[in-house]
């Protein structure tokens, strides 16, 4: 491993093989690098914190920190970080609380560009991308592959689908629907992202399926309820929507329509 002679690292740190920590970095004592772990420069590394092989953290990271929560009294708290992440300029990552199950957990191959946020105990799968400063409010939970456009702020508590878009400078205060295009301050859904779902090889009959749902649920003049009825009645052999049907009936916050 590489560890410059201005970097602070606590003898206590678990530091896997082949890891970089550079100029100016600051690792605390609860602090476990895996693998081929980079740390490029000026980056904070805090608490109890896990971050997984070959993720890359690029100057002026902070992760691990304490919550921007006033009800956060001190409690052992932590994040984890799968594999293969990237972490651009600026983004700061928080602990989790108490009160929200105590964990900040990300998957693996995910890209946060620069200055991205992400808060207290919000709950991230694989893939997923956010744009610029795009923040999460505590308690955001986001699916695999999703897209969280430059500027845009998501309402704690509130859920994002899989592969689902959320345009730039949008404010997301409903669950955002999977595989679906949600814009605006406050968000609207504008349907099925086909572009999107074609460029990840979905078949053609998958997307019609997705498609003729997502006409069901906002052009059709039903309401939710009545939406969700009728394409279990009319689409019952397709896991894409199976999963739709499934994100909106779990929602407790109501959905981006």
């Amino acid at each position: 491993m590489f560890i410059h002679q201005t970097a602070i690292v606590s003898e206590k740190a678990e530091i896997g093989t082949d890891c970089y920590i550079g100029a100016f970095c600051t690792v605390g004592d609860e602090v476990k690098l895996g693998e081929k772990v980079r740390l490029d420069s000026h980056v904070v590394v805090d608490g109890n914190t896990t971050i997984g092989d070959e993720t890359h953290v690029f100057p002026f990271v902070s992760i691990g920190l304490a919550p921007q929560d006033l009800k956060y009294g001190g409690e052992p708290t932590a994040v984890e970080i799968g594999k293969r992440n990237h972490l651009r300029e600026f983004v700061t990552i928080h602990r989790g609380t108490d009160g929200g199950g105590g964990l900040t957990k990300i998957g693996n191959d995910n890209l946060f560009m620069a200055q991205a946020h992400v808060a207290h105990d919000c709950q991230l799968g694989n893939e997923i991308i956010m744009a610029n400063a795009a923040t999460l409010a505590g308690h955001v939970e986001i699916d695999d592959k999703a897209n969280i456009g430059a500027y845009s702020g998501v309402h704690q508590f509130c859920r994002i689908g899989r592969e689902a878009f959320v345009g730039g400078y949008s404010v997301i205060v409903k669950d955002a629907l999977p595989f679906a295009i949600s814009q605006g301050n406050h968000a609207k859904c504008y349907g099925l992202n086909r572009v999107g779902m074609r460029r990840r090889g979905y078949a053609k009959e998958t997307i019609e399926k997705l498609h003729h749902a997502y006409h069901l649920l906002l052009n059709a003049k039903l309401n939710t309820t009545q939406a969700v009825e009728k394409i279990e009645a009319e689409i019952n052999d397709c896991a894409e929507v199976s999963y739709l049907i499934d994100f909106i009936k779990s929602s407790s916050r109501g959905v981006v329509k």
